[in-house]
């Protein structure tokens, strides 16, 4: 048998071209389809009072991952949220107002709040508001591994757990607001919804609160259809004017949505 060598050859070279052609053809597809891990410290410029603020991650980016900051910007609805890292007496009259107005609340809360504080989470529950995961310790999860984060919600969960004797509402806010959008993918993978905001002011030192008026007004100019207020349990002001705030919001034809609304709204 004669092997014609020139013959097997020339196969061999078309193949090799052939296969190099389609790694590069397949790759501006492999490379489309890889999305670049973004990092973000959640922030809002406030252009106008009483419209939506330009957030610096837009919807395009968050939507698909399960993180909203606005409901519906057509309709005359207020998401009112709360974040907690411990407990200094302000949290009692906060939920006074909120049952006197019926106004549905979030408390986003860290597990050793929920640990030193059972009472407070059961009337939470109880009086109709998510207690949703604000990680354990409030450390910066954009340095954690998919571990670690994962260990940071599931550890709070279980604190809840422990009191409420349920699973605990799979809604998330980022300490301090931080986050890379494969943070957003892993708690969207654990069947997170994250929750950010489009409305607040500097509440949070308790060292420095806000005078009354300050806060009436700030909260004023930072309301607009669809928005997620972030508010302080910790802030002695908040406790003291939240009644009246509802009232004012009741006045101009404000509803209180509750946050499990937020996903559907902007998927209209």
């Amino acid at each position: 048998m004669v092997i014609d060598l020139r013959n097997i050859l020339a196969k061999f070279a078309v193949l090799t071209v052939v296969f190099i052609l389609a790694g590069r053809l397949n790759q501006p597809l492999q490379e489309a389809n890889a999305q670049p891990v973004q990092s973000c410290e959640w922030g809002l410029h406030f252009e106008k009072d009483g419209s939506m603020p330009i957030p610096n991650m837009s919807d395009n980016i968050l939507n698909p991952l399960g993180a909203y900051f606005h409901g519906n910007t057509d309709e005359k609805v207020l998401y009112i949220t709360f974040d907690a890292g411990y407990e200094n007496g302000c949290t009692a009259p906060i939920l006074d107002a909120l049952k006197k107005h019926s106004a549905p609340a979030a408390f986003f809360l860290v597990g050793p709040y929920i640990e030193e504080n059972p009472l407070l989470v059961e009337r939470m529950v109880a009086e109709g508001h998510t207690v949703g995961n604000h990680s354990y310790n409030h450390p910066d999860m954009t340095t954690k591994t998919k571990e670690e984060f994962l260990q940071q919600l599931e550890k709070t969960a279980t604190a809840y757990k422990n009191i409420m004797g349920t699973e605990m509402p799979k809604f998330y806010r980022p300490p301090e607001g931080k986050f890379t959008t494969e943070n957003l993918k892993w708690a969207q993978e654990a069947g997170y919804t994250t929750v950010l905001w489009s409305s607040a002011y500097v509440d949070w030192n308790n060292n420095s609160q806000p005078s009354h008026d300050y806060a009436f007004e700030k909260i004023a100019q930072r309301t607009f259809d669809g928005a997620v207020f972030l508010l302080h349990s910790t802030s002695k002001t908040n406790a003291e004017i939240l009644d009246r705030q509802l009232t004012l919001w009741e006045n101009a034809g404000y509803r209180f949505g509750d946050i499990s609304e937020l996903a559907e709204e902007n998927t209209k």
